[in-house]
């Protein structure tokens, strides 16, 4: 909304405050007031000219030459190309030395050999916007509509002496759509009376019921509309000052009767519309919705497709305007029109927004009847244009309008409670406070015994419920008046949780071992997944899929990182490896009815080289044991019991794959991908791990304890066990932990050897057992003692035997 300084005055006493201080008491009380803008700022030197004589410039066809009177004893040269200057006009004139907006600077100059002192302007030159210049004036020069005496400043007849400013208003605050609503916002904030516009109509003897008859088919729609005759008006250019009132407010004037009701449709923020008579065809008018199908041209020339849902008026056979967003081409105010039929009136919001959405139209009308309108200023607006009409373009008014009335204009009133106004704010305000609060907004107030029963204005449809008065008692009574007061609740230290903790721990000992992270949709397909899960498995499909390659939750992560991978690798990227957290989702239903259930799994995958140092010669390819050393020591970090267990998994190589147990309980898979895998992925050797971490990531965090170093020295014991190849080195480790107590400090494999000097069917574990008491020296008695059960345990349980060579 385009708010003019000087217009806005004529409402409300602005005297001693300047626009800079109006728009800053405005955003400090709730309508922010985004821009200021001093329309003639740039503008110096400017005056009021009368062109004596335009005559042909004699080596120019599109340029004349012109003896202007700028108020000086000679008449100035002045060399002008515009098409409509003429002899006997009055213009504005930039004198030599003058400057206009975009830094221009007049100077005296020479065009084509004729000399020119100035320059004759247009609109555009003194910063108007194009958009809002009249027609007539948009190609050419501006001519003032009256005689204005030659030499007087051009900037106050044309409006440029103002400032307007540009209010940024929230939906909520309809009411400041109009120049009366921003006038009691402007009164109550400094504090001053509000000056309302006072209608002077001479009414003839007839009466518009003579006339005309108003017929209202839709009531629900339209519970008011009112007409009224205007007879022998003469349509015209409006005056320079309702010109440059419209303009500054970002409105094209284009003739008298229509600049009339969009004047009042600023300043009161009523629609209204006029209709040529003597075109509309009938001495009827009938509201009604539109016929299915129903089709109607616009005043701006667009052939309209309706509905029923479109509420139309009619002449009583065919639209001639769409309510409350646009009127008809047939029945347009033209030149040579002399009786109108005003109309104003109340139209539903539902249903202006409904045909403004239907049909793409949004006009100054419609975006304030889907708003809502002020229901007791609807009639009074119409006889403010009538006014008008009679004293700017000499027209009968005929008496009493011909209306169609159920109109509810009833006041809102509310109860509110001192107390619970100040509970709300913080603030200590006494009633009668908070009722000169109010009554600075004009909300009529009546107290008693700390209650206050308010009536709200029609104007502001805004307000419905108690916490309404609530906002506008404390932005009036100003924000940075209110006490700043920290809140009386329990306050806890912020920081991470235990999962957030272990997450972070997780990504950081990854990437500290050279991981990269990845990132991939939770999206996926079941053809995607179909090395590493059934195609029968259920899973949880997307109801509107964003494409075919993203229409289901994933079950398992591992196939976005292979194709990571592969990406990788196709930029010529060999030796990656890639971890992700995130969810995958797990239904037991074929038709899923309730939410899956959302699981937080670790995946990682390795190839090529682990390790390469060029200078050395030495090259580490990625392996199953590199796969589970990162695996051993991230789940160390985390301080979580891990093993292994020989497995075979779909899509993996059955040889080199193993589940994880943590904890002892089933937690994942760590292996290579099956050859045929590998190929559908055009990878090569590749190992991955997928953990389902979502326990330990929610387990409690266990105090971390520490031991002394030990005072006394430990006995280290190697020892060399043939067992049959399908005996494990873990539950080889098992057997020596379980019978190593409780000496037993540490038991590490270091060598296994499958060949010469070892039997077909067996292989060679060596293990290394560390033998200490924390409280005195061992003996060999002792160690002997506690070895001797552990290599009886093993041969009984595992069938190991000493290697002797």
């Amino acid at each position: 909304m385009l708010l003019s300084y000087k217009w806005l005055s004529d409402y409300v006493d602005l005297s001693g405050i300047t626009p800079e201080k109006l728009a800053e008491e405005l955003t400090l009380h709730g309508v922010e007031v985004d821009a200021v803008q001093e329309l003639g700022a740039d503008i110096t030197n400017l005056v009021v000219g009368k062109v004596v004589s335009c005559e042909q410039h004699p080596d120019a066809d599109k340029l004349k030459v012109c003896q202007v009177d700028i108020g000086e004893e000679e008449a100035v040269q002045i060399v002008c190309g515009a098409p409509n200057v003429a002899e006997g006009q009055s213009v504005a004139v930039a004198r030599v030395g003058g400057r206009l907006p975009g830094g221009m600077k007049i100077k005296r100059a020479k065009l084509r050999g004729q000399v020119s002192e100035g320059m004759i302007c247009s609109l555009q030159e003194l910063g108007f916007e194009g958009k809002v210049v009249p027609k007539k004036y948009s190609e050419g020069i501006f001519v003032f509509p009256e005689e204005v005496v030659p030499g007087t400043d051009a900037k106050e007849p044309l409006g440029l002496d103002d400032t307007v400013l540009e209010l940024d208003l929230t939906p909520n605050r309809s009411d400041c759509l109009s120049y009366l609503g921003a006038a009691y916002e402007a009164a109550a904030v400094l504090n001053r009376d509000v000056y309302m516009p006072e209608p002077r109509i001479v009414p003839a003897k007839d009466r518009t019921e003579e006339f005309v008859n108003v017929r209202v088919e839709a009531d629900e729609w339209n519970p008011y509309y009112g007409a009224t005759m205007i007879r022998g008006v003469q349509v015209s250019e409006s005056p320079l000052w309702l010109q440059t009132a419209l303009m500054a407010s970002g409105v094209r004037p284009l003739n008298n009767v229509v600049d009339i009701t969009n004047y009042v449709l600023l300043e009161y923020g009523q629609p209204l519309h006029a209709f040529d008579f003597d075109r509309f065809g009938s001495d009827e008018v009938v509201v009604r919705r539109a016929e299915q199908d129903e089709t109607m041209t616009t005043l701006d020339g667009e052939e309209r497709t309706l509905s029923a849902e479109h509420l139309v008026i009619t002449n009583g056979t065919r639209p001639t305007a769409l309510a409350g967003v646009m009127g008809g081409a047939d029945s347009e105010v033209e030149a040579t029109s002399e009786n109108l039929l005003l109309e104003s009136a109340y139209f539903k919001p539902e249903t202006v927004r409904k045909a403004q959405k239907d049909l793409g139209i949004r006009s100054d009308s419609s975006i304030r009847f889907e708003k809502g309108v002020d229901p007791n200023r609807v009639a009074a607006a119409g006889e403010r244009a009538a006014s008008l009409i009679q004293q700017l373009a000499g027209g009968v008014v005929l008496a009493d309008p011909v209306e169609h009335d159920t109109l509810n204009r009833d006041e809102l009133e509310l109860d509110v409670q001192a107390d619970r106004i100040n509970a709300s704010l913080g603030t200590d305000m006494s009633a009668d406070e908070m009722t000169s609060v109010l009554e600075r907004l004009r909300f009529p107030v009546k107290e008693k015994k700390g209650t206050l029963h308010v009536t709200v204005p029609t104007r502001r449809q805004d307000i419905s419920i108690e916490p309404d008065i609530v906002e506008e008692v404390a932005r009036l009574y100003g924000y940075d008046n209110i006490p700043v007061t920290l809140p009386n609740t329990p306050s806890t230290k912020g920081g991470l949780t235990v999962a957030q903790k272990r997450k972070r721990r997780i990504r950081r000992f990854l990437e500290s071992a050279g991981m990269h992270e990845a990132v991939s949709y939770s999206l996926t397909t079941a053809e995607k997944e179909a090395h590493f899960r059934s195609k029968e498995e259920p899973r949880v499909s997307v109801a509107l899929p964003m494409s075919e390659d993203r229409s289901s939750l994933r079950t398992t992560l591992i196939p976005h990182l292979l194709e990571a991978l592969s990406h990788n690798r196709n930029r010529n990227l060999y030796n990656v490896s890639l971890f992700e957290l995130g969810s995958v989702f797990h239904t037991a239903e074929t038709d899923v009815t309730k939410q899956p259930e959302e699981k937080t799994y670790l995946a990682g995958a390795f190839t090529g080289l682990w390790e390469s140092h060029e200078w050395q010669g030495e090259k580490k390819p990625v392996d199953f044991f590199v796969v589970k050393g990162v695996v051993e020591g991230l789940l160390a970090e985390l301080k979580a019991e891990v093993s292994f267990e020989k497995a075979e998994r779909s899509g993996l190589h059955p040889g080199r794959t193993a589940s994880v147990l943590i904890h002892d309980r089933p937690a994942g898979v760590i292996g290579q991908l099956h050859p045929d895998t590998a190929k559908a992925f055009s990878l090569p050797e590749t190992y991955v791990v997928e953990l389902d971490i979502d326990a330990l990531l929610k387990a409690e965090e266990k105090t971390v304890r520490y031991r002394p170093i030990p005072r006394y020295p430990s006995v280290d014991r190697d020892i060399a066990l043939v067992v049959d190849q399908t005996v494990s080195a873990a539950e080889l480790e098992r057997i020596i932990k379980e019978n190593g107590q409780p000496l037993l400090d540490r038991v590490h494999l270091f060598d296994l050897y499958e060949g010469e000097h070892i039997a077909p069917g067996k292989k060679s574990a060596a293990f290394s057992l560390r033998y200490l008491d924390r409280d005195k020296t061992l003996t060999e008695e002792d160690v002997a003692s506690v070895h001797q059960n552990v290599l009886d345990a093993l041969e009984q349980k595992a069938g190991a035997q000493l290697r002797q060579q």
